[in-house]
């Protein structure tokens, strides 16, 4: 057993949509539990990933990209975020090395400085990037408009220095017991894991054509059969010609999404899955209180 001291703490991971926060909470944790894909705005949720080592416990919070809010769906996902950044003891602030500066992280980093926080710089993407020495000028930039903590260039996608991330982000929690079990590795309910991966695979089969008007809400979960999980989830959409796509020709789309999400949520639950999907036509969705509360998107 170690003589160091334990530590744990909440830890909110901020920064531009497509910085790559869900794929390294992803990572961290070992499990599919933050949806994942290449457009903005795929995180709506504020989900707990929880990493426990032998010197101490982070409870990430996974925040919705930092953006200009439009929709009330938009106000409520930064509303997420400036709570996240007040309830949590250290800021970790996730940055895609491989593009160039522009406003929207110089309004992230603001967000940072003002905060009162102790924050960590993560550079991630590096394996886009050829030369390791072509992060200088980056890091140079960072350090004088802010004191970081610590600033670790990491491969989210790849795994690259995770590790090391972990162990420098532990250095600077506050010497306490653990938060949750070793073993318990999220906050959410199995409702609202199931609910992302299907979300999840929507953004990926349809492309550009359903960026952001989806929803996703698990309207059944029953587990009363031992040997299969029944589940039933609704897909929100704001228009017909939006569940024409999802559905695709002869249902060949809506198919294709079902088949994927049931292949993650079996080898989540370790077990067969029952998975039934539907498109409903929900006009202006984002803009409904009532809507935004039945998704779980919290005020």
């Amino acid at each position: 057993m170690t003589s160091e001291i334990f530590r744990s703490g909440y830890v909110a991971l901020i920064g531009r949509p497509n910085a790559g926060k869900s794929t390294l909470l992803n990572r961290l944790v070992g499990e599919k539990i933050a949806a994942v894909s290449n457009k903005p705005q795929t995180t709506r949720h504020r989900i707990q990933g929880i990493v426990t080592k032998e010197t101490g416990q982070i409870v990430f919070v996974d925040t919705p990209g930092v953006h200009k809010p439009g929709f009330l769906l938009n106000r409520r996902m930064m509303a997420a975020v400036h709570d996240a950044i007040l309830s949590v003891d250290l800021l970790v602030l996730m940055r895609d090395a491989s593009v160039s500066t522009g406003n929207g992280d110089k309004f992230v980093l603001e967000l940072v400085k003002n905060s009162g926080k102790q924050a960590v710089l993560v550079l991630n993407k590096i394996d886009k990037i050829k030369a390791k020495s072509d992060l200088l000028p980056l890091i140079e930039s960072y350090s004088k408009e802010f004191e970081f903590a610590e600033i670790v260039p990491v491969s989210a996608l790849r795994g690259e220095a995770v590790d090391n991330l972990l162990d420098q982000i532990i250095k600077h929690l506050p010497a306490n017991e653990a938060i949750f079990a070793e073993d318990e590795l999220t906050d959410q309910s199995m409702r609202t894991l199931v609910a992302e991966m299907v979300r999840e695979k929507i953004l990926q089969t349809t492309g550009d054509e359903i960026p952001y008007v989806t929803a996703v809400v698990t309207e059944k979960y029953d587990e009363s059969d031992p040997t299969v999980t029944r589940i039933h989830c609704a897909i929100y959409v704001e228009r017909s010609s939006q569940k024409g796509i999802i559905i695709g020709k002869g249902g060949i789309k809506l198919k294709k999404i079902g088949t994927e999400a049931r292949v993650d949520i079996e080898k989540m639950l370790n077990q067969k899955v029952f998975l039934q999907l539907f498109v409903k036509v929900v006009e202006n969705w984002r803009n409904n209180e009532r809507n935004l509360d039945e998704i779980g998107i919290e005020k």
